[in-house]
């Protein structure tokens, strides 16, 4: 399993995988929701991140992935569910998410009325890991439905139907970034129900680290001006000289993927990243941060020499 063996490679302690190990044998995956087990495409980087996340997930706890956008949160979501083997389901919380969309709702099946399971309820009943994206963007009327199964009663009461009690190997993970318009404080009752990993921005070792990973046959010289682009518009961010729009990893990898295809770098990086913000002035910062670091001369075959 090359997700186990990338936390070997990683230095996360054998005990721990050894316990993974043992969590995968004890709680074995239903067959109808085996499609659900996540295949990551890529493997967080990150010792220590991982460690904690493990061990939580090992104790019973539920985790919350906190930290500034581009710093692999939903990865990692991914990374947790394959490394345990158990089934994902995703709720992307926006203004209309509901009780109903956590729980369930009513549907009219073969002219009689029947429950129409809801994400969190799926998991409850297969042991799945529910992931809670944009957590912070969640209505009241969301959350409070859940508390119950958030905490150590582990029990879903499900009105007009039945109490439901949780699968032993079912996990929540909620993701958050708190920089993003529309988010608002969580309360201390369902702060309490997890515990909060903080997600550091990504520096230059662990960016570097990911772009070869994507694109091994790159030139590393010119590879290293994109990673510089990166972390230029990321620290004018975080002096507030911009916002969070153009600070945007898959957008990169989107970028270079098309340069590989052939695109020109200069055209690739405006559809990435310049295209990402709608503001005349910060437009002019992020173009002018790119040409800083990209000639317009360069063509395709510079970034990539080795391609045919």
């Amino acid at each position: 399993m090359y997700i186990i063996e990338n936390l070997r490679t990683q230095g996360v302690s054998e005990s721990l995988i050894e316990d993974v190990q043992h969590f995968r044998k004890e709680f074995k995956v239903d067959k109808e929701v085996e499609h659900r087990v996540t295949k990551s495409p890529a493997f967080y980087i990150g010792e220590d991140i991982l460690s904690m996340c493990i061990s939580a997930i090992l104790e019973e706890e539920n985790i919350l992935l906190s930290g500034p956008k581009a710093t692999g949160k939903n990865l990692l979501s991914d990374n947790l569910s394959e490394i345990f083997g158990r089934p994902q389901w995703n709720t992307s919380f926006h203004i209309n998410t509901d009780s109903s969309s956590l729980i369930g709702t009513d549907t009219f099946i073969d002219n009689e009325v029947r429950l129409r399971r809801g994400s969190v309820y799926e998991c409850a009943l297969h042991g799945g890991f529910g992931v809670f994206d944009e957590i912070n963007m969640a209505k009241n009327d969301a959350i409070v439905v859940v508390h119950s199964a958030l905490d150590y009663r582990r029990v879903i009461d499900v009105p007009g139907y039945e109490r439901i009690n949780l699968h032993p190997a079912t996990r929540f993970i909620g993701t958050m970034n708190y920089e993003y318009a529309g988010t608002k404080e969580l309360n201390e009752a369902l702060v309490s129900r997890f515990l909060v990993i903080d997600i550091p921005a990504v520096n230059e070792d662990k960016l570097m680290m990911i772009l070869k990973r994507e694109f091994p046959r790159t030139d590393e010289e010119k590879l290293n001006q994109f990673a510089g682009i990166f972390l230029d518009l990321q620290l004018k961010s975080q002096n507030g000289e911009i916002s969070t729009k153009a600070i945007d990893l898959r957008g990169l990898i989107g970028a270079l993927k098309t340069i590989k295809r052939g695109l020109r770098p200069s055209l690739a990086i405006n559809m990435g990243l310049t295209g990402k913000t709608f503001d005349i002035y910060e437009k002019e910062i992020v173009d002018d941060i790119i040409r800083t670091r990209i000639p317009e001369k360069w063509e395709s075959k510079d970034i990539f020499p080795n391609l045919k």
